[in-house]
């Protein structure tokens, strides 16, 4: 590049002449250059030439111009021709090139770039956009469209990261420029036939993108495909590359689209939408260049193809900035709804970016969108028809309508002033389809807001409206109707309350309840008020004069309610309670009302039309509520009401046998407050035809009930007033009365003491005189009472209990009050609840002080005290308060004095405290009934400290109704009691529930004493119930247990404990919300039970103690935080609480409460938190278990976050790390409890993942403990199934190998994966200490394995780094590998050992090796190591083994014939992977081989002689003579030849014998003479009497004697082995016949003193081979013996055929002899030895062949017959006899199976033949 650049610089120092003459001469050198060397010569002078363009001079630029013509011409049809092109841009990017010269170089350049290698391209083209910001806009174009060019050649499949890092060079400028042209080239689309841009691009855009020549098909794919590569590679932020990634994703070739949307979801799904530059740029994608009339037409940017604006809506309506981008959003909405290009999808698109826009926009900016928006929704609507089916249009009109509601919501103003658009709505929820009518609906009711405050006259219209559509067929219509008529007009709009009173009647319940909501007549309708503060009723006069206006015959009635009514009757309902509420309202607002005669007029005409609702076609409920209407108008109206209805009597009578009850004593009632207004007479009357009613006999129940209860009301009124009514009437009545309860059925029996209990309540009741005597109703009456109030009808028994109380109220007479107490008190045990209540009630009328009055009872719509006080649910003082008067009952208060005495005696005395539950019960009403009816009386007042005793000892009762009463009565006592004694009750709660407080009264339990409920603790062993004490008594007796019964009473104590504080807290949230600071000091102490207790098992505790959370805590969150610290220590303490309940709520709190905590709440907690977890977890019951393990959970979660440093401070993720792990590693892993041990195990491995660094300094521990439990945690099924593999034909390997499969994939081995990756040189100081002790005790299988495989794998990710730790490892690693008993450990230890070997020292590997190499010598376990040892040298440290070949190979090599076929095979595969050929590897390893051999041979041990012998035979058999150590070998062998036999011995002579064949010339030549002596040595061998070696010896002669083919060995070795073929047939007797064929029965191992002949006969076979003809003249006796014997029937057929190759090799010798040796007297000799021999053995032959029966015999007998009939010819015809041979053989042809004996025996027939008629002619 220097060079290159210095060129130009010696150019301009030349002169302009001198210049022009090297130019000349550059032109004629490039003229006559050869186009084979034009690139050498353009690489040196194209530079050259354009530089000199920097000249002024024009001579010299017209010269360069003509040689770049010359160049132009020449190149141009050559693409090979390569340019300079690095020279060229050095040039071009030089600080002082002149314009031209860069002009001329980037053309140049272009072209350059045309011919450049691939990757000379590849490189230099990130260089082209660095900086290109600085150049001018012509070369940026030309460099950009070169860079993209080879950004599609190069990168279309991939980018390397080298390149993306020189890419990323770029500035902001330059990156921004690039990121253009990329995304201007993605936009391109080839031009169509008309011409034009490509959408989203202008004309001059399209043109810098192609340049001369139009991008298509693959080119422009690639180039697309490549931009998209590359700009992922250079990770650039999301909002940058959204665009180009969008408009790939809308291409129009698919694998581009296919890429953009895989770039968009992983590489952009994070872009920040709200971006503004961002959402410019797309917008400009979407609408091109708006304002086209200012721009020039080639510099009109289109806008974007449907495809892309279909996908850039979609972002719009996520991006809140395109909401606001005016007036872009609104450029966007009008091109989706009009634009010529827009499809339905785009309509769609459009109304739902209408929608966001209207949600999301500004004000200031949707004031100005609005209106256009709207008006363009509007025709939108107007151009569909409602019957357009399409999915697209009904979503299209869905968004529209969305978007008028939000509008509505957003600019009211729009819609207020009109009702234009209300009017459209409720249209189109009548016309439009039912999928749309609910869309319809909502922005209906967003619209009605939209009205509220409009004027009047839109306001009438809107009434005009939804009266029009209140009552429509469609529900939707009626429910905006409804919507609008509460949500649009107050409260007090008649029309529109008018509204809410018809749909009162719909037949939809929802819109009925919205109907009741308006009318604040619904389920919440005091709530609604309370909450709404300002509401007010209309008027009732205004409210009176709509309805009529609207129905003025609502007025109208008739004496026998003959009318039609003209609402529904629901309706009517509605509109009573509704102008009652208006009556109540505007009463209670002005009381001086009543006396207004407008007003009087008003609720004249109201009674009217209640009235007209009680027409006979009416409902029961409508009659009902009417007539209890008019009751609480006569309430507030007693005049006017009474005055009314004076002349009203005979309609009222004749409602008195209506079928309804309540009805019936509401006109009852009525008829009581109009008998006020009538005379005296009158009244009286009435009283006598109403006693006629129901004095009569057959009357029906109605006229019955009605009559009695009318009979009550009016003689009540009459007896208050003054003058009263006539006694004897009176008399009469009550006579009357009295009958009625005596013979009368319960129901009238209760009415009839209903009515005597409202006389009662106006004035004492006479004695009634009976036969002359006087006698008292209660006296008269006791007897029936009795029998009444113990029967079944408990509505009957709370009526008559009441009247009772009634009756008594003005009673003076001590005795009537004593039968009334007693008839109260029969009921304690009752078991009703309502009568219980009843009886309160009852005992606070005779109590006195009540806060209701005679009128209050009699002449309003009063029923009973306890159903007014609601007790349970409301507040009583609010609810009584209405009642409350100042009048006082003037009665004898002496009396009741008494009578109160008898009350408090009776319940504190034998109730409140008695053995009974059902008493306890029934003494807890009535004493709360007291408190709370009679709580001012100043008797009540003084009893108030024992009242709060008797509440508190109440709250332990197991009862549910005792408890809550209890309860409630404290907040009673509470309220009434003074400061001290309300200090004293916050006292006796806190205590209560804090469980330090004693219950201060103990009940006496007698036989059937409730102790439990039943089945709270199952069932006798009979099967009976458990509840009683003497039932608990009976089962422990039963069980031979007497003190069982106190374990019980313990059981009963702990469970009235847990009611008290249950019942306390019911109290207690009463009280807490009133006794404010004096809890205060009692906080500390409460609210870590109160947290415990809100998880309490019992459902009841739980919600009890929950509100007293509520009342004592405001800020729950704050409230723990600052006292987290003493809730913490309360759940520790009881998560060992030895009450199970407790257990389960405080784990359950814990599990809450640790939630979301950071460590500085929580760490000095942490550990006692997993301890007291895990004790759950193995807890005795099922539930505290499963609570353990909730909090087990919520521990883990919160430990993971605590230890993840990404989530937590560094230092305290390292504090919960040191807390928790090690607690985990000691008590968790290592547990007994499964649940507990797998929990531990996976928050250690979630740890691991997150905790990253701060797992150093554990690692040891966590490694260790991790690797243990591989073996530990394992099925012990496998342990089981491992044990007895062999028996079931497992092979113990693969079940080896399965096992560590399964530890491999279990989450122990997980952790170490990531321990592994943490490890830094500071923690191998910890851990491999650790892991060499590991190595040394770890037990199990897995654990062994991963150990080794840990230890391998630290290593690699270490390297070098374990070097000062090698030795420690190597120590430790190596006997574990030779004491290693299973094969997979034993391989991986290998491995470990290797793979520190890899990276040891030179002296430790050499020590190591050479001590793998020894270990060939120990034993089996020994060998079997040092193979797998040296298989993991080999492949693992195949670089430090290299070296050690010398003693490594030798080993190997003789190693392979180890006698342990297992061993030897695995050193056979180690050989064959660690050599490439046997004889190369043993002629290099020859001296080292020789050595270990020879030193194995002199050895000790058998099995190295062994091993050493067969590795010299395997020697000789690949070197054969090439074998250059064989003396040292021979040596060797020849002297452990002599001496004892041992074991495997014969194998030194098959390593003579495999020298002998080997290297026989060469012991020859060496020594003459050793030859000699290895065959006298064989030949001693062979008198051995160990068979094995005496066949191996015979084996060796037979070798020896052929290899050496010395004729003296005949002379030397014949006659031994003559004499042993003697001893052989001299030994001979009884053996098996030849045919049989059996095998020998004696063992191989065992002395045999005889000889194996076939063996002997092969070594005379080799004698014959080497011996001369004169020896074999010589002893042709000894030799035809031989024969002889071995051919006897004695021997086995294999001897046999021994036999017939020694006289096959003697019938060749003789061949050859006879034809050498012609004419001699040697030939004399042999023709007589082949008479000899023909007449002797041809016999033995023939008969071998008739007597065995083996086709082999057969075959070898014939061709033996027939060597010997081809010598015949040689004899002469004087020696021939004729010993009858043929007649045998031509007998065995004719038996013979085998063809080929056959074939041979014709053979022999016909050379006999020859040979006698030879014989013949010469006689």
């Amino acid at each position: 590049m220097a060079e290159s650049s210095s060129v130009p610089a010696a150019a301009a120092a030349k002169s302009d002449v001198e210049t022009e003459e090297l130019l000349d001469r550059m032109l004629t050198r490039l003229a006559l250059c050869d186009d084979s060397k034009l690139q050498a010569l353009l690489s040196k002078l194209l530079p050259l030439t354009i530089s000199s363009l920097s000249s002024s001079s024009q001579l010299v630029r017209n010269k360069v111009l003509e040689i770049l013509s010359h160049v132009n011409k020449r190149v141009k049809h050559q693409p090979e021709i390569g340019l300079p092109l690095t020279e060229l841009w050095s040039m071009y990017t030089e600080a002082d090139a002149t314009p031209m010269v860069k002009n001329f170089c980037i053309v140049y350049i272009e072209m350059a770039f045309e011919r450049a290698p691939l990757k000379e391209k590849e490189n230099l083209s990130p260089m082209l956009v660095v900086n290109i910001s600085k150049l001018p806009q012509q070369h940026q174009e030309i460099l950009m469209r070169i860079a993209t060019k080879v950004i599609g050649e190069c990168h279309a499949s991939r980018v390397d990261n080298e390149t993306a890092v020189k890419y990323k060079l770029m500035n902001d400028h330059d990156r921004d420029l690039f990121l253009e042209f990329c995304l201007h080239t993605v936009l391109y689309q080839p031009p169509a036939q008309g011409g034009g841009s490509s959408p989203g691009l202008s004309i001059a855009q399209a043109n810098r993108i192609a340049g001369k020549v139009p991008l298509k098909g693959d080119m422009l794919l690639t180039r697309k495909l490549g931009i998209l590569n590359l700009v992922e590679a250079m990770e650039l932020s999301p909002e940058l590359v959204y665009p180009l990634y969008l408009a790939a994703s809308a291409d129009s070739q698919e694998p581009v689209v296919k890429r953009g949307e895989e770039l968009i979801k992983r590489k952009a799904s994070g872009a920040n939408l709200d971006d503004l530059r961002l959402i410019s740029r797309l917008f400009l994608l979407f609408t091109g260049t708006t304002g086209a009339e200012n721009t020039a037409t080639d510099s009109r940017v289109n806008p974007g193809n449907a495809t892309l604006k279909l996908k850039l809506m979609a972002v719009f309506c996520r991006s809140i900035t395109a909401a606001n981008s005016f007036p872009s959003t609104l450029q966007c909405i009008f091109d989706c709804i009009y634009g010529s290009t827009t499809t339905s999808r785009l309509k769609q698109l459009g109304m739902e970016f209408t929608v966001w826009v209207f949600k999301h926009s500004k004000l200031d900016q949707l004031k100005l969108m609005g209106p256009l928006i709207l008006n363009e929704i509007v025709k939108l609507l107007d151009g569909y028809s409602n019957s357009e089916s399409d999915s697209v249009a009904r979503s299209t009109r869905t968004f529209s309508f969305q978007a008028i509601g939000l509008l509505a919501q957003r600019l009211p103003q729009l819609f207020r002033d009109k009702t234009e658009m209300a009017t459209r709505l409720f249209h189109a929820l009548k016309v439009e389809s039912q999928s749309l009518r609910f869309i319809i609906q909502e922005a209906t009711n967003s619209l009605a807001a939209a009205y509220m405050g409009a004027s009047a006259a839109v306001l009438t219209e809107l009434e005009s409206l939804l009266l029009n559509n209140c009552q429509v067929e469609e529900s939707e219509v009626r429910f905006c109707a409804l919507r609008w008529a509460t949500s649009v007009f107050d409260s007090q709009h008649c029309p529109s309350r008018f509204i809410c009173m018809l749909g009162a009647a719909d037949s939809r319940l929802d819109l009925r309840e919205i109907a009741l909501e308006g009318l604040f007549l619904g389920k919440d309708a005091g709530q609604i008020i309370s909450q709404n503060l300002d509401h007010r009723y209309p008027k009732l006069g205004e409210m009176l004069d709509y309805i009529l206006k609207q129905q003025p015959k609502l007025l109208d009635s008739y004496e026998m309610r003959e009318q039609k009514l003209l609402f529904p009757s629901k309706m009517y309902v509605a509109m009573v309670k509704f102008l009652l509420k208006c009556f109540e309202s505007e009463l209670v607002q002005n009381s001086s009302l009543g006396r207004s005669s407008e007003f009087l007029s008003s609720v004249e005409r109201m009674c009217l039309l209640l009235e007209h609702a009680m027409a006979f076609e009416g409902s029961v409920e409508l009659h009902s509520t009417t007539s209890k209407a008019l009751v609480t108008i006569g309430s507030y109206l007693p005049e006017m009401v009474s005055s009314h209805f004076a002349s009203r009597i005979s309609w009222l009578k004749h409602l008195l046998s209506h079928v309804d009850m309540d009805t019936r004593e509401s006109v009852a009632r009525l008829l009581g407050i109009a008998s006020s207004s009538r005379p005296v007479t009158a009244s009286s009357d009435l009283i006598r035809e109403l006693v006629s009613l129901f004095s009569g006999t057959n009357k029906r129940f109605e006229v019955q009930h009605g009559a009695l209860c009318a009979t009550g009301f009016v003689t009540a009124d009459c007896v208050s007033r003054s003058p009263s009514i006539q006694e004897e009437l009176l008399q009469n009545t009550l006579k009357c009365l009295v009958d009625v309860v005596n013979s009368e059925s319960a129901t009238l029996a209760s009415i009839s003491m209903q009515a005597l209990g409202h006389i009662g309540l106006s004035g004492s009741l006479p004695l009634l005189v009976c036969d002359s005597s006087s006698v008292s109703i209660l006296e008269l009456l006791n007897e029936k009472l009795s029998k009444l109030l113990s029967g079944d009808d408990n509505k009957a028994v709370q009526k008559i209990v009441i009247s009772i109380g009634h009756m008594c109220v003005k009673e003076t007479s001590a005795s009537n009050m004593k039968i009334a107490l007693d008839l109260i008190f029969s009921l304690c045990r009752s078991k009703v609840e309502d009568i219980l209540f009843a009886a309160g009630e009852a005992l606070s009328f005779i109590w006195g002080g009540v806060p209701v009055t005679a009128d209050v009872i009699l002449k309003t719509n009063y029923t009973s005290l306890s159903m007014t006080s609601n007790f349970l649910m409301g507040d009583m003082k609010l609810s009584l308060s209405k009642y409350s008067s100042e009048e006082k009952n003037v009665v004898s208060e002496d009396c009741h004095i008494v009578v109160r005495d008898t009350i408090s005696k009776k319940l504190f005395d034998a109730l409140l405290y008695s053995n009974r539950k059902e008493e306890r019960c029934a003494g807890t009403v009535w004493l709360l009934s007291l408190t709370m009816y009679c709580g001012d009386h100043p008797t009540i007042q003084q009893m108030l400290p024992e009242i709060q005793e008797a509440f508190s000892f109440l709250l332990g009762e197991q009862n549910e109704l005792t408890q809550e009463l209890a309860s409630q009565g404290m907040s009673i006592v509470y309220d009434l009691g003074d400061t001290s004694m309300k200090k004293n009750l916050v006292d006796a709660l806190v205590t209560t529930l804090t469980g330090s407080g004693k219950r201060k009264r103990a009940i006496k339990l007698v036989e059937d004493s409730e102790v439990f409920q039943e089945g709270t603790i199952g069932e006798s062993l009979s099967g009976g119930k458990l509840s009683t004490y003497k039932e608990l008594c009976n089962l422990a007796n039963e069980m031979g247990q007497p003190d069982l019964i106190y374990k019980f009473m313990d059981l009963a104590n702990y469970q009235a404990s847990l009611n008290s504080k249950r019942g306390a807290a019911f109290g207690f949230s009463k009280i807490a919300k009133q006794a404010g600071d004096a809890l205060q000091p009692h906080l500390r102490l409460l609210i870590p039970r109160l947290v415990r207790y809100q998880y309490d098992p019992d459902k009841n505790v739980q919600d009890a103690m929950a509100h007293i959370w509520k009342s004592l805590v405001a800020d729950p969150k704050r409230t723990i935080d600052e006292n987290l610290d003493y809730i913490f220590d309360d759940l520790l303490v009881q998560c060992g609480s030895r009450l199970w309940r407790s257990r389960e709520a405080a784990c359950l709190a814990l599990a809450d409460i640790i939630q979301g905590r950071k460590f500085d709440q929580v760490g000095k907690h942490l550990k006692k938190i997993w301890l007291v977890a895990f004790r759950a977890m193995d807890d005795i019951k099922e539930t505290v278990r499963n609570a353990g393990d909730k909090l087990c959970r919520a521990i883990t979660s919160l430990t993971i976050r605590l230890c993840d440093v990404s989530l937590t401070e560094a230092s305290d993720a390292s504090q919960s790390m040191d807390i928790v792990l090690p607690f985990l590693l000691a008590e968790g892993i290592l547990s007994k409890v499964d649940s507990i041990r797998k929990a531990s195990i996976g928050v250690v491995m979630k740890l691991a993942k997150g905790a990253g660094i701060a797992l150093r300094p554990h690692l040891s521990d966590l490694v260790c403990c991790m690797l243990e439990s591989l073996s530990s945690l394992e099925d012990q099924g496998l342990n089981y199934v491992e044990l007895h593999a062999a028996n079931v034909g497992i092979q113990t390997e693969k079940l080896e190998n399965l096992r560590l499969s399964i530890a491999k994939g279990s989450p122990m081995w997980e952790t170490l994966d990531l321990c592994i990756n943490v490890v830094d040189s500071k923690s191998l100081e910890l851990l491999v200490p650790r892991l060499t002790n590991l190595v040394r005790s770890g037990v199990g299988l897995n654990t062994r394995v991963g150990v080794a495989t840990f230890i391998n794998l630290l290593v690699q990710k270490v390297v070098e780094g374990i070097r000062p730790y090698s030795n420690m490892l190597l120590r430790s690693l190596f006997p574990v590998v030779k004491e290693e008993k299973s094969t997979a450990a034993k391989r991986a230890f290998a491995g470990a050992l290797a793979i520190v070997l890899k990276h040891s020292t030179p002296s430790q590997a050499q020590k190591l090796i050479e001590d793998t190499a020894a270990l060939h010598t120990g034993d089996r376990n020994a060998q079997i190591s040092c193979v797998y040892l040296l298989k993991s040298y080999s492949s693992i440290a195949s670089d430090v083994l290299s070296g050690y070949n010398t003693v490594i190979i030798p080993v190997i090599f003789t190693s392979r014939f180890e006698d342990d076929k297992h061993v030897s095979g695995l050193f056979e595969e180690l050989w064959e992977e660690s050599t490439s050929g046997d004889r190369i590897t043993l002629q290099l390893y020859m001296g080292e081989i020789v050595s270990l051999i020879c030193d194995s041979i002199a050895s000790s041990s058998w099995a190295s002689k062994r091993k050493s012998a067969k590795a010299i035979c395997k020697l000789s058999e690949v070197l054969g003579d090439s074998l250059s150590s064989y003396h040292v070998l021979l040596t060797s062998l020849m002297k452990e030849i002599p001496g004892r036999l041992w074991e495997g011995k014969e194998t030194l002579l098959d390593a003579i014998s495999a020298l002998s064949v080997s290297n026989h010339k060469a012991i020859s030549m060496e020594d003459p003479a050793l030859p000699g002596t290895i065959l006298s040595l064989v030949s001693s061998a062979c008198t051995k009497k160990v068979r094995k070696y005496r066949e191996a010896a015979f084996s060796c002669l037979e070798q020896v004697i052929k290899s050496f083919g010395n004729p003296e060995f005949f002379c030397l070795v014949f006659p031994m082995l003559f004499d042993m073929c003697n001893l052989t047939s001299t030994n001979k007797t009884g053996r098996a016949p030849l045919a049989s064929d059996t095998t020998k029965a004696e063992s191989d191992d065992a002395e045999d003193v005889s000889i194996p002949v076939d063996k002997l006969m092969n070594c005379i076979t080799s004698c014959i081979r080497v011996a001369s003809v004169t020896d074999l003249v010589e002893n042709k006796k000894k030799l035809m013996d031989v024969f002889s014997i071995s051919l006897s029937p004695g021997f086995q057929w294999t001897v046999k055929m021994s036999a017939f190759s020694s006289v096959k090799e003697l019938c060749s010798r003789l061949q050859s002899n006879l034809n050498d040796f012609q004419g001699t007297s040697l030939n004399a000799h042999t023709t007589a030895f082949i008479h000899e021999l023909f007449s002797s053995v041809s016999p033995k032959l023939v008969e071998c062949m008739s007597t065995i029966k083996i086709s082999q015999v057969h075959i070898a007998a014939s061709e033996c017959l027939l060597e010997i009939a081809q010598l015949g010819r040689y004899i002469s015809a004087t020696n021939w006899r004729d010993i009858g041979l043929e007649g045998e053989v031509v007998q065995l042809i004719e038996m013979e199976k085998n063809e080929q004996a056959r074939s041979t025996l014709k053979k022999c027939i016909d050379n006999l033949q020859n040979f006698e008629r030879a014989n013949a002619e010469s006689k």
